[in-house]
């Protein structure tokens, strides 16, 4: 089923109300309205664009986040099932292990094994900043007596 591409533009929009608000709690029919379609034909139109169902395409957006936050950040699995829009953990990993090959526990233990534990993103961004004491030639540095200045 090939789709006119008036109805193709209808279907990115729908699509980019679910790649941006995919935390927030959304249904078929919320998302076919963005799009202005029956939640019947938008699932068939969207469906035969994208080869996805639109749910089945919200569900891979929200795990692929998760996969992300599992990996870097300091977050309970339960945290991050809510972070990315899954209101039940036992959905959560459901759809995760379907998607991914493996619970949510499994994926977050095999990457801290394999690569140290996640860092908290505000440690991460400061280390190997210049610490302004060390700098010669500032003013914290003149001040506390390690010269820089004639």
């Amino acid at each position: 089923m090939s789709v006119e591409p008036e109805v193709a533009v209808h279907l990115r929009r729908a699509r980019d109300h679910m790649d941006a608000h995919f935390t927030e709690p959304l249904t078929l029919a919320g998302v076919a309205a963005v799009a202005g379609y029956s939640p019947f034909h938008f699932a068939r139109a969207f469906a035969a664009t994208f080869g996805t169902s639109p749910m089945a395409y919200l569900a891979t957006r929200r795990v692929e986040r998760a996969k992300t936050l599992l990996r870097t950040a300091n977050l309970t699995v339960t945290e991050v099932c809510h972070a990315v829009g899954f209101a039940s953990l036992g959905t959560f990993s459901t759809r995760f292990r379907a998607i991914v090959g493996v619970t949510p526990t499994t994926y977050r233990d095999e990457h801290l094994r394999a690569g140290g534990p996640p860092v908290p993103g505000c440690f991460a961004l400061a280390w190997g900043q210049p610490q302004p004491d060390a700098m010669p030639g500032t003013a914290r540095s003149e001040k506390r007596g390690h010269g820089g200045a004639p």
